[in-house]
């Protein structure tokens, strides 16, 4: 019997809310995250890290814990393998050199991690300091225009997108002196912790000169690079696994050191050997979304038409190491206007390694100009949703390119009905409810929907009509085993209870990370093309007949011509409703909704669950969330969830998260584009708008805290 020929009318799979395939294995406990990964006989490991932030080590004293009952190694600098490579976040132990608090400067390794942590505490370092400089400033004499962040693996251009650093399109100096109406005002955004449900984890073991890895990565494919790079390896004798991670929001994607010094450490004691960081460790050694110092500029003609725009940007990144987020790069799109210039600037600090974070770049940005454009609509004395409609543009504004699908406008007017938004009056602290304010804000969102290269899949199909995909993919929670195995068996033309997905193991064909919202673009792309050759062969070589032994088919992503031609990018408008107590500046959020263009939803169920989430986590980016930073000694002080804040429970009401029923003709045979990160864009600035609706106070520099509102 021909079980694909049978199937063929079958309702579509894409587009339908499927309850997660990993659901009963997670709600069960029975789905394994990378510290739960069986091996034999384990050790454990404990680091050391620095407690200066600048500076170099000049003593080592390790002989307390070598004589520790169950120690069996201590590792330094010392006595560390040497490394192949120079990267100064991935080069442990290779050298005395100090570059940020809480770098690792050791490992012990034990019986058991108590053992391992209590040795740990015996191990004595000296140091020659130097005094720290984590203070960012607009006015510092050392800012430096980001070079290519490809020199580390990041990234092909000068900002980690890929992008230019600066962008220029006539004269705005000019057209701002000769503006009707100018805006011109600093936004800052705090640095924030990625802090991921699952800490970041390695257990690895050696055999044979081959390296496996049981890690929390978001790309299985990059991290056997870097690690095998690191190590001095071929690819080929190095396995990572990691089919289930516990979040990572950008944390995750490329390998830290951790995974680095587990190997070293493994190596050195001939034994499997388990590491998992702490909470606390976490605030230093796996990135966080740098902070951000930015001036917008805004003018604009008597009728309310942008005529110039500027986005200039300071930003931090570490001394050892330079990071730059493409935080300006919003700007470029989102409206017209025919002189422009946007700019990025890095501050070398003594401070770890930036890295990405949820829409890293575009989260900063688009509170800024979201606030700005705000700002604007009311010096223009223009309705805020309107104001942005006026100034939507017919094509890219800087590239010229027409865009593959932009339903921004679509957003913004139902957006607008749904939250009621021809009920409010625009007056500042117009309307009361007891002794809450009340305020309303709007803000719009974008996101690039990029495919990323390095990606192949294969499909094969039994006698019996079982289908098995394999690919090198990740899922983060976010919903991939799901809508993979969803793509995959409307490709096949099978039900999906026929298609058994299998990704997160670089045994499988290559996957590029998880993350710039790229996955199901570029790993469904790559499943929809091996499963339509496959159906190609079945029928003109076999007759449309499975074969005795089944068939396989190996395909590489394909190429798209048109993201040549085409920009492509979701969008999206986000309101907020906000009470703020009249007397303790108290800031309550009792609804948030958000209209996006994301193209076709592969799965309602769970991409409303990301977009509710983003929108969730952009609420506690504009009130909670702060990463501090003691300038005397260069660490973050708040470094657990007791002191990082974060929404709760009990900090979020109603969430609505709404799309335009559209499909993007361009972006891939899906019609899909990314949902991921668009839904934390925006967030913030819609609530800081409605703050300033609700108290007639304007709070430039996240968080948005009472201290910010009751002095005014």
């Amino acid at each position: 019997m021909n079980e694909v020929r049978e199937v063929r009318q079958r309702p579509r799979a894409v587009g339908a809310p499927l309850r997660r395939i990993d659901g009963a294995l997670k709600v069960t406990g029975t789905a394994t995250y990378a510290y739960e990964w069986p091996v034999e006989h384990p050790a454990y490991l404990h680091p050391l890290q620095a407690t200066i932030a600048a500076g170099r080590i000049t003593g080592v004293d390790t002989a307390a814990a070598e004589a520790e009952p169950g120690v069996l190694a201590v590792l330094t600098h010392l006595t560390a393998p040497r490394l192949t490579v120079t990267d100064p976040e991935l080069a442990v132990l290779q050298s005395d050199e100090v570059a940020w608090r809480g770098q690792f400067t050791g490992a012990v390794v034990a019986e058991t991690p108590e053992t391992a942590r209590y040795a740990a505490g015996l191990v004595r370092f000296t140091y020659e300091r130097r005094p720290p400089d984590v203070a960012l400033r607009e006015d510092r004499d050392d800012l430096y225009k980001p070079v290519d962040a490809a020199q580390f693996g990041r990234g092909g251009g000068e900002l980690q997108d890929g992008s230019p650093a600066d962008s220029r399109l006539g004269d705005a100096d000019t057209a701002l002196a000769a503006a009707h109406t100018v805006l011109d005002a600093t936004y800052t955004t705090p640095m924030y912790h990625n802090n991921p449900m699952e800490p970041h984890t390695a257990v690895v073991t050696w055999s044979d000169g081959r390296l496996l890895v049981y890690c929390s990565t978001q790309g299985a494919t990059m991290s056997r690079g870097l690690i095998a790079a690191t190590l001095g390896l071929e690819r080929g004798r190095v396995r990572v696994v990691s089919p289930h991670v516990g979040g990572g929001f950008g944390s995750k994607v490329y390998p830290h050191a951790y995974a680095v010094l587990a190997a070293m450490a493994s190596r050195t004691v001939r034994r499997p050997v388990k590491f998992t960081l702490t909470r606390q460790q976490m605030f230093a050694l796996v990135g966080f979304r740098p902070a951000s110092i930015q001036r917008i500029r805004l003018g604009s003609d008597a009728d309310g038409r942008l005529t110039a725009v500027t986005h200039d940007v300071v930003e931090q990144t570490a001394r050892a190491k330079g990071y730059a987020d493409q935080t300006a790069v919003c700007t470029r799109l989102m409206y017209a206007a025919p002189h422009r210039r946007t700019t990025h600037r890095l501050a070398p600090l003594d401070i770890p390694v930036p890295t990405i974070m949820r829409a890293p770049g575009e989260a900063q940005g688009m509170f800024a100009l979201e606030s700005a454009m705000d700002e604007m609509a009311i010096a223009c004395g223009m309705d805020p949703v309107e104001f942005r409609i006026r100034n939507e543009p017919d094509v890219h504004p800087e590239s010229g390119l027409p865009f593959s699908s932009r339903h921004l406008v679509a957003c913004l007017r139902e957006g607008a009905r749904r939250a009621g938004w021809e009920r409010r009056d625009p007056t500042p602290r117009a309307r009361r409810v007891g002794r809450w304010l009340v305020g309303t804000g709007v803000a719009a969102s974008t996101y690039p929907s990029p495919r990323l290269p390095g990606n192949a899949a294969t499909v094969r199909i039994g006698r019996d009509g079982h289908c098995t995909v394999l690919i090198a993919a990740a899922d983060l929670g976010t919903g991939t085993w799901t809508a993979l195995t969803q793509i995959a068996a409307d490709a096949l033309g099978v039900p999906v209870e026929r298609v058994e997905l299998r990704i997160g193991d670089t045994t499988l064909p290559n996957a590029s990370p998880a993350g710039f919202s790229s996955g199901i673009n570029s790993w469904g792309s790559s499943i929809a093309e091996a499963a339509s050759r496959l159906r190609r062969l079945l029928v003109t070589e076999h007759g449309d007949v499975v074969p005795p032994d089944g068939l396989e088919v190996t395909a590489e992503m394909p190429a798209n011509p048109d993201a040549e031609r085409y920009a492509m990018h979701s969008f999206g408008a986000q309101f907020a409703e906000v009470r703020v107590d009249a007397d303790t500046g108290e800031i309550r959020v009792p609804r948030l909704l958000g209209m996006f263009d994301v193209g076709r939803v592969i799965n309602p169920r769970t991409a409303r669950s990301q977009l509710l989430g983003g929108m969730t986590q952009g609420m506690s980016m504009a009130l909670y969330e702060h990463s501090v930073l003691d300038p005397r000694f260069g660490h973050v002080v708040n470094q657990d969830f007791a002191q990082y804040h974060i929404a709760a429970n009990a900090d979020v009401h109603a969430v609505e998260a709404h799309w335009v029923d559209e499909t993007d003709p361009h972006t891939n045979v899906m019609g899909a584009k990314g949902l991921g990160e668009v839904c934390i864009v925006g967030t913030a600035a819609a609530i800081a708008n409605a703050v300033h609706h609700a108290t007639g106070v304007r709070v430039r520099d996240l968080p948005i805290t009472l201290d910010k509102l009751l002095p005014a």
